[in-house]
């Protein structure tokens, strides 16, 4: 092994894939993370819908690489860069130097501006995020059936979902059928198919980024499913009362934020130029601007397609910028040419809505319905690390099908009817 020190920051899509791209290069590889586990980020809504529980889509990082010597892992937080000493600093005073550094932190919640919403309004990019959500979900349910004013009640049985991008569209599904078919004969004093699925978009149609009529189609199936779409406003207050879209106030005790992203402060830390939502803008290998040592892959990264379209944040693109940086590194180490200029590859955009519907965007052919959600559930199922998560996500999946009954109904924090009360 040579003495060539390959630093990772950040355990998500990108940064395993560089790591097992690097695998018998002849480096050392230390891997930083925040947390001691990789996140499955696709299905994490099904986590904070009750339907999986969080074994089922995260995997510790340390047991990944338990068979890699080459691989150090290290839980802790970077906090900043010195590329002129080539060291990454953590907050625990540590400092790592290196010869390569890659850096795939991803992104967080962007609240424009209104951080101040960011308690009643929580996101979706972690664990955390996903049981916070999932306690809310269901403690609404359970204050309303104790509840004796009415307005009080509407307002517990109201679920606002803030922005109309995949996640959104997903949580609402989910929701809308978690309240009108698994949860009506398990409650006595409420009816819960009275609830109420508000999901707000600033734009002029849900899923955007889909083709128009697959747009189309998943508004008519979340209607379908009974949640109410307001299109075209933005939402301009976020308070534990509820929201304004526009100049119209919805009383909502649960709001759950899906509508932007911004980047991590990887920009900061190098001290290079960022776009709008914070991302590196990197060269044509991925690399840094003025730090070829440097490589930013993933939500952290602001890459152009030939075709003058950014790159998309989903963790396909970020597989593949990480296994294209690890050709480049190998190539530096063993002297070679190296590779030809990043070129994305779009493998198609997928998004379900509830159980039995879907939407998949291949450019050229498109799919919906059942047979798309068919083929969105055997990709993910593909995905998944290990037999044993494959098979759990699966028969979870096919219990619920059959069933209707979701097994990740759990509140498990301590705090429960004393909190956020």
């Amino acid at each position: 092994m040579s003495d060539h020190h390959v630093v990772v920051v950040g355990g998500g899509f990108g940064g395993l894939q560089l790591v097992n791209g690097l695998k018998d290069a002849g480096v050392r590889i230390t891997l930083v993370d925040r947390r001691n586990h990789h996140l499955f980020q696709p299905l994490l809504y099904q986590v904070a819908t009750t339907i999986l529980s969080t074994s089922e889509i995260a995997w510790p990082i340390r047991r990944l690489y338990a068979d890699r010597p080459d691989v150090t892992v290290l839980l802790g937080e970077v906090t900043g860069v010195d590329s002129g000493a080539k060291t990454v600093s953590l907050r625990n005073g540590m400092t790592l130097s290196y010869d390569t550094l890659v850096l795939a932190t991803g992104a967080t919640h962007a609240y424009f501006g209104h951080d101040e919403w960011e308690p009643v309004a929580p996101g979706l990019k972690t664990l955390e995020d996903a049981t916070t959500i999932r306690r809310r979900v269901l403690l609404a349910f359970e204050r309303a059936e104790m509840e004796s004013d009415p307005a009080v009640r509407d307002a517990l049985l109201t679920f606002t979902i803030v922005g109309a991008g995949p996640t959104g569209v997903e949580l609402a599904g989910i929701i809308a059928e978690l309240a009108h078919f698994t949860l009506p004969k398990e409650f006595r004093n409420i009816d819960t198919r009275k609830t109420r699925v508000v999901l707000v978009e600033a734009g002029p149609r849900v899923l955007p980024t889909f083709a128009e009529e697959l747009s189309a189609y998943a508004q008519k199936a979340l209607e379908k499913l009974g949640v109410e779409i307001h299109l075209g406003k933005p939402v301009t207050e976020c308070t534990a009362d509820g929201v304004k879209i526009g100049e119209t106030f919805v009383a909502s005790r649960t709001i759950v934020w899906a509508a932007g992203v911004t980047a991590s402060p990887a920009a900061q830390w190098l001290g290079v130029t960022a776009d709008r939502a914070g991302r590196v803008v990197v060269e044509k290998d991925l690399s840094a601007p003025g730090l070829p040592e440097v490589f930013v892959v993933g939500d952290t990264a602001s890459v152009m397609r030939e075709d003058g379209k950014p790159v998309p944040g989903i963790a396909p693109a970020a597989k593949q910028q990480a296994g294209y940086v690890a050709k480049v590194i190998r190539a530096r180490i063993s002297g070679k040419p190296a590779p030809a200029p990043f070129r994305y590859w779009h493998q198609g955009s997928l998004a379900t809505i509830g159980k039995s519907a879907a939407i998949i965007d291949f450019g050229r052919i498109k799919l919906k319905g059942w047979l798309a959600w068919w083929i969105w559930g055997l990709a993910h199922i593909y995905f998944l690390i290990g037999t044993r998560s494959r098979f759990s996500v699966a028969w979870s999946w096919l219990w619920i099908y059959l069933s209707g009954q979701h097994s990740a109904r759990l509140i498990t924090q301590r705090e429960t009817m004393r909190e956020e009360g």
